[in-house]
């Protein structure tokens, strides 16, 4: 294709639609046509050799899942982007999102004692996910290829042991498909376990967000990252007082009204949670999240500091079904709930409010606000927790320089789930003095069409892709440039012949009635490393045109030199 449709926005969906490599078959379903499925076998390819370097074992695992597997660890109503279907006999089944839910259930087949383990499986397959915005080409899919290995072991300590083994792994493939990562700590979302790893690589249009130290390296995703709150307590606390404040939507139109910074203001937010993502009538509670004027709520930490569940933002009426006032509410007469069970307002509060004092806050009265809340003194909260979303300019938790928040494509995630799974389960093993013990789960993924994509991010100039060695669909590009009778094709196929003889991967570019021009240009969209040329002119200097994607010098090497050539 000479122009990318104009729905293709990141580069590499368009490059890649172009150049034939994949084709939509509707939002987020791809086929991988013969280029774009080479492509995938060599990043296969060096996953697996990687796997089976660090004790992998490859094995086939099914897509489709009894729902009784994913009632077992409690998810099938806890993923809310999990495929579900009915068959015959009224029997539930959910196409494969992940397969945690397969491996616990081999666990318990298969792992009697501590003879059997530790074990690490991986396998490549399909995965599908019912994303609600499919986008960037290969970025974000509803059917997808995933590597996704698993660990079991026999304690916390052998995951802990084994796992920088597999961060390594990790690195190693994204280096050798040319794909350098950062490395960073991220939120385990609904894999659950305890702690996880996310490999990401910066990118401008990159749908993730991730925090940066350059004076440490510190590295998190804006969900787990952590930031030093600055701000000290007034020496006094200023007595209670109702003010008008007409006309203040935000919280920068009520600081300027009264004249202080937001930092001395509380920015109040109403959520609706409930424990399942299907939201069934009279189920769940409001959550009042209450953060500094200056910073902002991530929704994921809130999730995180109730203990899980999912969160929408509340209604109007919501609102005001618990005596609140849109616009204006602050905990300011509320009682909060002791827990999540208990009666009362469950209110989060971030660690910010402990970091200042004598703040305005809305008086749950239009349109009025206080200045002068103090915690403690003129309203209480259910719990304290780390729920502001980190940001440029806030202090590293690490080391209190800057941090700077980057965005970022996540190509690869590792998860210690611990015992997650097993104790779901009850997956054990007999140890060496007969006693019952869970097994300590790991999980790690990479998508290969997805890294596949980001490859095409990285290595591409204005006229096409340029694959790097280790995944480009063939070796080199074999053009042919004359007319009938003139020999240059019987000397172009006698090339074709001895490099394919020798084990080198060559696309044979033998269209007739076409041009130069249009030959290489469609060579240089395709990205394939070596283009070499056999045309009259070609053969009047002594040999093929020899040319390096990317590079723009050209050489002349003689046709009994180009095998010889190409194997070194």
């Amino acid at each position: 294709m000479r122009e990318a449709p104009a729905e293709a926005e990141l580069i590499s969906h368009q490059l890649l639609l172009r150049g034939d490599f994949i084709r939509p078959a509707g939002a987020g379903i791809y086929t991988f046509m013969p280029f774009g499925y080479r492509v995938i076998r060599k990043i296969w390819d060096i996953m697996a050799e990687e796997m089976d370097a660090i004790s992998g074992q490859e094995m086939w695992m099914p897509n489709l899942h009894p729902a009784a597997l994913w009632q077992a660890t409690g998810r099938w109503n806890q993923v809310d982007v999990l495929y579900k279907l009915k068959a015959s006999g009224n029997r539930e089944y959910a196409l494969s999102a992940t397969h945690e839910e397969i491996v616990v259930d081999l666990s318990l087949r298969d792992i009697e004692s501590y003879r059997d383990l530790p074990r690490m499986i991986y396998h490549i397959s399909k995965k599908f996910r019912d994303e609600p915005r499919p986008r960037g080409g290969l970025i974000r899919l509803r059917e997808f290829i995933m590597k996704d290995a698993y660990t079991l072991d026999r304690s916390e300590e052998a995951l802990d042991e084994y796992y920088p083994s597999m961060l390594q792994a990790y690195t190693n493939i994204f280096d050798r498909c040319g794909v350098p990562t950062v490395m960073i700590n991220a939120d385990v979302g609904a894999m659950g376990g305890k702690s996880s790893q996310e490999f990401t690589v910066p990118h401008p249009q990159g749908e993730d967000e991730f925090i940066y130290c350059e004076d440490c390296g510190y590295a998190a995703n804006v969900e787990a990252a952590g930031f030093v709150r600055e701000g000290e307590k007034p020496a006094t606390m200023d007595e209670l007082s109702k003010v008008l404040t007409p006309d203040c939507k935000t919280i920068a139109d009520v600081a300027a009204f009264i004249g202080v910074p937001t930092t001395q203001t509380l920015k109040c937010v109403f959520y609706w949670w409930r424990p399942n993502y299907v939201e069934k009538p009279g189920e769940g509670r409001m959550v009042f999240a209450m953060t500094r004027g200056d910073l902002n709520i991530n929704d994921t930490k809130l999730v995180n500091a109730v203990g899980g569940g999912f969160i929408r933002q509340a209604t109007e009426e919501e609102v005001r079904s618990i005596g609140a006032v849109p616009g204006y509410a602050s905990a300011i007469g509320m009682t909060p709930a002791k827990d999540m069970e208990s009666p009362g307002v469950m209110i989060v509060a971030d660690e910010s409010i402990n970091y200042g004092g004598n703040y305005v806050v809305g008086a749950n009265d239009d349109p009025y606000h206080y200045t002068g809340a103090n915690y403690g003194r003129d309203f209480q909260v259910s719990r304290i927790a780390d729920i502001a979303q980190a940001a440029t300019g806030h202090k590293c938790p690490n080391c209190g320089g800057r941090i700077e928040a980057k965005r970022a494509i996540e190509v690869g995630h590792c998860f210690k789930l611990g015992t997650r799974y097993s104790k779901a389960v009850n997956a054990t093993y007999l140890d060496e003095d007969g006693q019952e013990r869970l097994i300590y789960m790991g999980s790690y993924g990479i998508g290969l069409d997805r890294l596949m994509a980001v490859v095409v991010e990285l290595h591409h100039d204005k006229d096409g892709i340029i694959w790097p060695d280790s995944v480009a669909p063939y070796q080199v590009h074999l053009v042919h440039i004359g007319k009938d009778g003139d020999g240059t094709k019987e000397k172009a196929e006698a090339v074709y012949a001895e490099l394919t003889a020798v084990g080198v991967e060559v696309l044979y570019d033998d269209r007739d009635g076409l041009g130069a021009g249009v030959k290489f240009k469609d060579a240089d969209l395709m990205g394939i490393p070596w283009r070499v040329t056999v045309s009259g002119r070609s053969l009047e200097q002594g040999g093929a045109e020899v040319k390096r994607r990317s590079e723009s010098e050209r050489q002349i090497v003689s046709l009994d030199q180009l095998v010889a050539t190409f194997r070194s």
